[in-house]
């Protein structure tokens, strides 16, 4: 046989090579299993849905829907090369198997760990089993209702009051502001004071706080991390082409400079003889699963992980409230009546009394829940599966295999939510008698299910409410025409451009 015929010879045989492979893995990755219980979702083959997502990363959570659309199921088999096997469900019955019924089962996975290590850590969103059991308890203990009616909502009326001072001179000089900034810039005060005892004063500054740069650069780098198989070598060719742009390193620097700052004061503080009770110091009083008294890496984690649920969140969740509000006017001045019948002036004043007032205003509630319903602040959420597992839903589930839930999709699916999935419609959560209305936590994870449910579920809506209700009360914004409002991609839900407004004040 000649050179040009073998060279013929081993072309045709790889070409059938691949070929049968693409038979046997017509829309999944190569070696991945079939699983039979689900519909396959989005893939090509060999390769699975590797390509579509990375070129359409921009707009991940709208495609989590197609396949439940398409496949007219409410749980899919995921598959993409170099990434684990994937069950994705927005069924609230699995989504509260999974997180409540057989919790134990179900675990931050390997995946997860190596994506966002550099910014979690160890820390709660990271650990399993006694890591995380301790860190829980010893968080739980600032969540009281004394320390909401008073201490909390003190400082939220004190930061809202330094950003209608901001807001004011904004309409006095036509300035637009770009709203969501300035939602990180009032939960990062107000969440970092409490929780930590500094106060940052970003609300005031004119460029963004360093710490909050690196901080979000660091979380879109945990989503890359996670879905994109290619990074290192993209970096890599980054770094050769683009020499001057902060690098990883840099940002970690920035944020090792901030916690190292907050640590060292708090330590020279208890020296003294100070006590405080806040998270920081809850924390350097407790101890890990060893027995040991935490060191500097540990609270490091413990302050980056709790300021991504302290700040980002709640933020988020009022930027998406103010966008739905502004196309929904109707909804706007029944929520501004609301206010207007709950809360005077001088209410403000008095943290207690306006703490309890809060609590009555059942359709600011319903607001911000069908904005968490449409725009959930964690759009999307993995575990792993320790062992072999069967759903109500009747899905098997491989030990080793990673399961998604995706509320983002979810809270637009019409079979779950009905054929007004789509819109945003507040009323949905009002009952006939005028009383709040609640839904299961698997219909609605906005806060996630079961024993890790969001220990700050009530700081945020605190927070949130205490934000929209005094805004409101002063102030109409209109957002600025041409703009393409969308969130980009990361661990949470930002806006990609941020929501430039314009303000007036209310009559």
């Amino acid at each position: 046989m000649s050179d040009t015929d073998y060279m013929k010879y081993a072309v045709g045989a790889a070409v059938a090579g691949i070929a049968a492979l693409a038979a046997k893995y017509p829309d999944r990755a190569i070696f991945d299993e079939h699983n039979p219980d689900t519909a396959t979702g989005i893939g090509y083959p060999l390769v699975g849905a590797l390509p579509f997502v990375l070129n359409n990363k921009h707009r991940i959570h709208e495609l989590m829907l197609i396949p439940y659309t398409n496949k007219g199921a409410l749980t899919i088999s995921s598959s993409m090369l170099f990434n684990p096997h994937t069950v994705q469900t927005i069924d609230p019955a699995n989504i509260e198997h999974v997180l409540k019924t057989n919790f134990e089962n179900y675990v931050k996975g390997p995946k997860f760990n190596a994506s966002t290590e550099h910014i979690l850590g160890h820390g709660i969103f990271n650990a399993n089993g006694e890591q995380w059991r301790w860190q829980r308890k010893a968080a739980s203990l600032i969540f009281n209702v004394k320390n909401f009616r008073d201490h909390f909502t003190d400082v939220f009326v004190k930061e809202m009051h330094i950003m209608c001072g901001v807001f004011d001179d904004a309409v006095k000089t036509n300035k637009i502001v770009d709203l969501h900034d300035m939602m990180f810039r009032f939960t990062l005060d107000s969440f970092v004071y409490l929780g930590f005892g500094v106060d940052i004063k970003s609300l005031t500054q004119g460029n963004k706080v360093p710490f909050a740069a690196s901080f979000d650069e660091l979380q879109l780098l945990a989503f890359e991390k996670f879905i994109n198989p290619f990074l290192p070598m993209q970096q890599a060719f980054n770094r050769i082409f683009h020499p001057t742009q902060p690098t990883v390193q840099d940002h970690l620097k920035v944020m090792e400079e901030f916690t190292t700052s907050v640590i060292a004061k708090r330590r020279k503080e208890l020296a003294e003889g100070l006590q405080t009770k806040d998270l920081l110091s809850r924390f350097m009083s407790a101890h890990n699963e060893r027995g040991e008294e935490l060191n500097d890496i540990e609270l490091r984690d413990t302050i980056l992980n709790f300021i991504i649920a302290g700040r980002d969140t709640t933020a988020q969740a009022l930027s998406w409230a103010f966008y739905c509000l502004a196309q929904n006017p109707r909804v706007e001045e029944k929520l501004v009546k609301e206010i207007n019948e709950h809360i005077p002036d001088e209410l403000e004043s008095d943290s207690s009394a306006l703490y309890e007032a809060i609590k009555e205003m059942s359709y600011a509630h319903a607001v911000l829940y069908e904005v968490l319903r449409l725009y959930p602040s964690v759009p999307a959420n993995q575990k792993y599966a320790l062992e072999d597992d069967i759903w109500p839903d009747g899905t098997f589930v491989k030990k080793g295999h990673y399961v998604v839930w995706n509320p983002y999709a979810q809270g637009r699916c019409e079979t779950v939510w009905g054929p007004d999935a789509k819109h945003f419609k507040p009323e949905r959560w009002i009952t006939p008698e005028g009383e709040l209305r609640r839904e299961t936590q698997g219909k609605w994870p906005a806060f996630h299910v079961g024993p890790r449910v969001c220990l700050g579920q009530n700081l945020a809506t605190l927070e949130a409410l205490v934000a929209l209700s005094m805004l409101l009360k002063r102030f109409k914004f209109t957002l600025v025409p041409g703009q393409n409002i969308t969130y980009n991609t990361s661990l949470t839900l930002p806006m990609k451009d941020g929501l430039r407004v314009m303000i007036e004040h209310r009559k």
